[in-house]
């Protein structure tokens, strides 16, 4: 299989999964015309659409792709049902497409119906876990995110994550304020920056590297907790979670 990150708008990714036949999978498609572009170049055929969430910069680019593949199956949550979802599908369910049987499941935070897309080593996790950070919480709580991360940090050290912005260097600059004396931020901040400056993509990314570096997947790590420690008292990690969280917002 073949992996792609087709940009889109200022930060957003649009990842298409392709074989060596032509058959491709394109995931959260926010506008068409690039994804189109990049169809016409490789003589891609999409047989299939995930939907991570309803937001338009995940779902804009629908109509517009099914207009010119009419046939193409879009698998998204209930709340993208009316942004061109053509089979709902849920946590426990299953879908499988180009050989590959995806996993479902519910990671509610950055919105209440927010889905995953599994099948090893792809995770496609939409706006749910970014490298070096989460997602915003537009409609559910930092306990909904907390859980939705754990879902995630069950999975396999080599998991690719496949997040749909390019949010990193903004994430990596917060975590190395948090912990400052922290090494493996530092150096991956460095590393990120350069990476950056050349106008390169930081994704995709292993779960491995992220639970070294993402302080979101860091709730029991004892420096962390010392920070907070020094302004307030937290005996439960989802609660350091929301505490990292609301920090974030207000950076």
């Amino acid at each position: 299989m073949n992996l792609n990150s087709i940009p889109a708008f200022q930060d957003n990714y649009i990842w298409v999964l392709s074989n060596d036949d032509g058959r491709c999978l394109i995931v959260d498609p926010g506008e068409a015309a690039p994804i189109l572009k990049a169809i016409d170049e490789n003589h891609w055929q999409p047989d299939a659409i995930f939907l991570t969430h309803h937001h338009n910069d995940h779902v804009g680019g629908v109509k517009e792709l099914r207009e010119r593949f009419p046939d193409v199956v879009v698998y998204g949550p209930a709340e993208t049902q009316n942004k061109g979802t053509t089979q709902v599908v849920a946590e426990g369910d299953t879908v499988a497409v180009l050989g590959h049987e995806f996993s479902i499941f519910a990671t509610p935070g950055h919105t209440l119906g927010h889905i995953c897309f599994f099948s090893f080593p792809y995770l496609f996790c939409g706006d749910t876990l970014f490298s070096g950070g989460c997602g915003r919480l537009f409609e559910g709580t930092a306990s909904q995110m907390y859980q939705s991360f754990c879902k995630i940090n069950a999975l396999p050290d080599d998991t690719i994550i496949c997040c749909a912005h390019e949010y990193t260097l903004g994430n990596m600059k917060f975590a190395v304020s948090v912990l400052p004396e922290d090494r493996a931020l530092n150096e991956y901040y460095r590393k990120v920056s350069e990476l950056r400056a050349k106008n390169q993509k930081t994704l995709p990314v292993t779960l491995k590297n992220e639970r070294e570096i993402n302080l979101f997947l860091r709730t029991e790590d004892v420096d962390l907790i010392n920070v907070i420690n020094k302004e307030t008292n937290l005996q439960h990690p989802e609660e350091r979670f929301a505490w990292l969280r609301a920090k974030k917002d207000n950076f």
